[in-house]
C-alpha cells in the first residue's frame, strides 16, 4: 500500500522514476546507431508536423473542434528536428550528400512553425527558442562557426514580428479571436496580477493555505490538481485525487494559463518543491552537457559508436531546455497536464545517458 501514490505530487514523482528506469533500460539495451535514430526521428517529425497541420486546419472548419496538441507535443516535435539538425554535420564528415534531407528538414521546420503559430503563441517562442538553442548547442559540439550574426538576429527578431503582425491582421479579417496574439496579451494583463496576488499571498513552504483553492473547504493545502499529470492517467487507476473538468478548468486556468509555472508549482507543492525543481533543472542540464563533451571527445578521437547517441542527447537536451524556460517561466500550461509527462521524458532521455557512459 506504500507505494500507491497518495496524492498528486506523489504520482508525479513515481510516474517519474518509473519512466526514467524504463529510458534508462531502453538506452542501455536497443540498438542506437545513427541511421536507426535519424530514421525515428523523421519519422516522429513528420508524424507531429501531419498532427499539427490537421489541428490548424480544423480552426478554419466549421464544426470541428482543435485540441492544442502544440502544448503537450511541441517539445517532442523539437527533439525530432533538432536530432536531425544534428546528424547532418556527422553525415557530412561521413561524405554522404545530405542536400535531400536538408530539404526535408527545412521544409518540416517551415510548416510546423506556421501551424504551431496559428494554434498558440506559447509554442512559436518554444519552437523558435528551442531551434536558436538547437543551432547554438551543434556549433558548440561540432565547432563549428557560430550562425548567429547581428543580422541574423535582427532578421529572426523582424521575422518574429512580421509573424504575431499577420496572426493579428488574419484574425481581424477572419473575425477569429483565437488567433489574436493581442487578446492573449489582454487576458494576461486582465487576470495575471490577480493570480499572482493570490499565489504570494497563499503560497507556504509545502503546498498553500487551507481553503486557499477553489475546492473551499475541502482544500487539501496541497496537491490539490493544479499541477498534475493528464486526467487520462490518474482515472485509468481509480486514484481519488482532485481534478479539474468541464467548466472547472477555468478555475484551474487562474495559474495553467495566466502564470509561469514557478507560481503553479509553488503553490500547489510548495517553495521547498519549487527549490528542488529548479536544483533538478540545473542537475539535468549540467549532466547533459557533460555527457555531450564526453561524446563530442569519443568523435573526435574517431569513435563512431556513440553517434546516435550523441544526435538523441543534443536533441533532448535542446528540448527540455526550450520546454523548462518556456513553462516554468513564461505559461505554466507548457508544462503541466500531459506537458508534465512529455517534460518527465525529456529529464530522463537526457540523464539516462549519465549511466551509459558510466557503464562504457
Amino acid at each position: 500500500m506504500a507505494l500507491i501514490a497518495q496524492n498528486h505530487l506523489q504520482y508525479i514523482i513515481e510516474i517519474a522514476i518509473i519512466i526514467q528506469m524504463a529510458v534508462i533500460f531502453i538506452l542501455n539495451l536497443a540498438p542506437m546507431g545513427l541511421n536507426l535514430i535519424l530514421l525515428l526521428a523523421m519519422i516522429v517529425a513528420a508524424g507531429f508536423a501531419l498532427m499539427f497541420g490537421v489541428d490548424a486546419l480544423f480552426l478554419f472548419i466549421p464544426g470541428f473542434t482543435h485540441s492544442e496538441f502544440t502544448h503537450p507535443y511541441g517539445p517532442l516535435a523539437l527533439l525530432a528536428v533538432v536530432t536531425i539538425m544534428a546528424a547532418i554535420p556527422m553525415m557530412k564528415k561521413s561524405g554522404i550528400n545530405t542536400r535531400s534531407l536538408q530539404i526535408y528538414m527545412g521544409g518540416i521546420i517551415l510548416f510546423i512553425t506556421i501551424v504551431g503559430g496559428l494554434m498558440h503563441r506559447s509554442f512559436l517562442l518554444l519552437w523558435l527558442f528551442g531551434l536558436f538553442i538547437g543551432f547554438f548547442i551543434i556549433s558548440k559540439s561540432f565547432r563549428q562557426k557560430s550562425v548567429f550574426t547581428i543580422r541574423r538576429i535582427a532578421l529572426v527578431i523582424v521575422a518574429a514580428l512580421v509573424a504575431f503582425g499577420s496572426l493579428e491582421v488574419l484574425s481581424r479579417v477572419l473575425d477569429m479571436s483565437v488567433l489574436s496574439p493581442l487578446l492573449r496579451l489582454s487576458r494576461i494583463e486582465n487576470y495575471a496580477t490577480a493570480s499572482i496576488q493570490m499565489v504570494i499571498k497563499n503560497t507556504t513552504l509545502l503546498g498553500h493555505q487551507l481553503g486557499s483553492c477553489y475546492w473551499g473547504d475541502a482544500c487539501l493545502g496541497g496537491s490539490d490538481g493544479y499541477i498534475s499529470l493528464p486526467v487520462n492517467l490518474i482515472t485509468l487507476f481509480g486514484l481519488p485525487f482532485p481534478i479539474f473538468y468541464g467548466i472547472l478548468v477555468t478555475k484551474k486556468d487562474v495559474i495553467d494559463y495566466m502564470l509561469p509555472g514557478i507560481f503553479g508549482m509553488a503553490f500547489d507543492f510548495g517553495y521547498l518543491f519549487l527549490v528542488f525543481l529548479l536544483g533538478w533543472c540545473i542537475f539535468v542540464m549540467y549532466a547533459g552537457f557533460r555527457v555531450l563533451r564526453i561524446y563530442r571527445e569519443r568523435r573526435e578521437n574517431g569513435d563512431k559508436g556513440c553517434l546516435g547517441r550523441e544526435a538523441l542527447l543534443i536533441g533532448s537536451l535542446t528540448a527540455f531546455i526550450a520546454q523548462g524556460t518556456i513553462g516554468l517561466f513564461l505559461m505554466n500550461r507548457s508544462i503541466n497536464g500531459t506537458a508534465l509527462l512529455t517534460f518527465l521524458l525529456l529529464s530522463a532521455l537526457v540523464v539516462g545517458h549519465v549511466v551509459l557512459v558510466k557503464r562504457n
